[in-house]
C-alpha cells in the first residue's frame, strides 16, 4: 500500500477546478523540476492536471483507459484496459463473484472500441507521452466510489512508471485509503466526514465539454514544443 497523506478533514468548498489544482500543486511542489508527467481523468480532471502540470512545470497528457464493469455491482472497478488495449483484472474479485471469462471478453471489447473512438481524436492533437520509468502523477477533480480513478492507476501502473502519485482535491475517506493501495503516494486535500458527490465541494462545477479538453490539450502541445499540432482546428464530441 502507498502512503496517504490526507491533508484536511474539512468540507470547504472549493471555488473551482483550477483552484483545487493550484492548492494540490502546493503539497506536490517537491516535484517541481522533476519531469514529471501530469494524467487527467476526462472531462474534469484534466482542468485540475493542467494547473498541477503549469505549477509543477511538467508535461501534461490524459488518461484514456476505462474500467471494467462488474455485473450487478457497477461502483466496483472489475479491472481496467488500457489505451494500447491491456487488460488489468482483479482477480481476487473475478474469482469472488465467478465472473467468466466470456463476459470479461465482451466487457472488455466494449470498452476499448470507446477507447479507441476517443483516442482517434484526441491523439491527433495530443500524442500520448510514454509513462515507462517516469514520475506520474494521476488527477481528477474528486473521487466519490473511485472506481474510474482506480482504472486508471491500475492502467498506468502496466506502463512502469518509476513513481505512481495519485493527487485528488476532494473524496471520500474510504475511497481515498483503498485508492492509495494502487499507487506508491496518495495526496488527498480534503476528506469531509459526508460526503455525497464532488460537486457538492465546488462552488462552481461547469460541466466540461470536449472541445474544453481538447483546446487544452492543444495548447499543452503549442507550450511543449511551440508548433500547433496538425488536426488541432476541428473539434468533434469525443
Amino acid at each position: 500500500m502507498g502512503t496517504a497523506h490526507i491533508i484536511s478533514r474539512s468540507s470547504e468548498l472549493f471555488r473551482d477546478r483550477q483552484e483545487a489544482g493550484r492548492l494540490l500543486a502546493q503539497q506536490l511542489v517537491e516535484m517541481h523540476g522533476k519531469k514529471a508527467i501530469v494524467l487527467g481523468i476526462p472531462r474534469g480532471g484534466i482542468i485540475v492536471a493542467r494547473e498541477l502540470a503549469r505549477a509543477l512545470d511538467a508535461e501534461l497528457d490524459i488518461v484514456l483507459s476505462h474500467g471494467l464493469r462488474t455485473p450487478g455491482r457497477q461502483e466496483l472497478a472489475l479491472g481496467s484496459i488500457a489505451e494500447d488495449g491491456k487488460l488489468f483484472l482483479n482477480q481476487a474479485l473475478v474469482q469472488e463473484l465467478g465472473v467468466g471469462q466470456s463476459y470479461i471478453q465482451r466487457e472488455g471489447a466494449q470498452q476499448f472500441a470507446e477507447i479507441k473512438r476517443r483516442s482517434e481524436l484526441i491523439r491527433r492533437i495530443r500524442p500520448k507521452v510514454p509513462l515507462k520509468g517516469k514520475l506520474v502523477i494521476v488527477t481528477d477533480d474528486g473521487v466519490a466510489t473511485g472506481a474510474t480513478t482506480q482504472a486508471a492507476l491500475w492502467a498506468v501502473r502496466q506502463e512502469k512508471p518509476s513513481r505512481l502519485i495519485a493527487a485528488i482535491p476532494v473524496g471520500a475517506e474510504e475511497t481515498i485509503m483503498r485508492l492509495a493501495e494502487d499507487a506508491d503516494e496518495m495526496v488527498c486535500l480534503r476528506v469531509p466526514p459526508y460526503f455525497a458527490a464532488v460537486g457538492q465541494f465546488y462552488v462552481r462545477f461547469d460541466q466540461v465539454e470536449d472541445k474544453e479538453m481538447l483546446e487544452i490539450l492543444k495548447k499543452e502541445v503549442e507550450r511543449q514544443s511551440g508548433t500547433k499540432p496538425e488536426g488541432s482546428r476541428k473539434y468533434n464530441q469525443v
